[in-house]
């Protein structure tokens, strides 16, 4: 009787703190615990972006076709994407070719040019548009429309 009076007082006490909510913890606790969060979740390099941005572009095509960009979709040379050393992926710029004014909407999927002095790596199909293939380079004016989500892209 008495071994089952001291099984009973302790599945009931047992019950009784299993079922209590969990301790709160003071605001100074909660906040260092967030603050560590968040440290870990902007543990990125932060890079400051003007919205707009004038420089060198040039363009890249033929030697890349196929091949993985840096947000982890196939390049297209005839696309209408281009590659910044910085800008998060997938962000939206027009660009606008300073030479003749022609302009066009292009997405950042890459990374680069990383020829010094260049701002901007055009795709071929966007440098055709904006009617600089045949001298390779030209003065652009590059305007964020869209800041993107710097995401790669997976694959199944």
């Amino acid at each position: 009787m008495k071994r089952k009076l001291s099984l009973l007082t302790f599945t009931g006490l047992f019950l009784i703190f299993a079922c209590t909510p969990s301790p709160r913890y003071g605001a100074g606790s909660a906040h260092k615990k967030n603050s560590s969060a968040n440290a870990k979740k902007t543990s990125k390099k932060q890079i400051h972006h003007k919205k707009v941005m004038t420089g060198i572009a040039s363009y890249y095509g033929q030697d890349f076709h196929g091949k993985l960009t840096a947000n982890g979709e196939v390049f297209d040379m005839y696309g209408l994407t281009a590659a910044h050393k910085t800008l998060p992926l997938n962000t939206i710029v027009r660009v606008t070719n300073l030479g003749n004014d022609k302009s066009l909407i292009l997405r950042i999927n890459d990374r680069g040019p990383y020829i010094e002095g260049r701002i901007l790596d055009c795709s071929y199909g966007a440098a055709k548009k904006l009617g600089y293939l045949k001298a390779g380079t030209a003065r652009v004016r590059i305007e964020v429309i869209e800041w993107g989500d710097d995401e790669y892209m997976q694959h199944d």
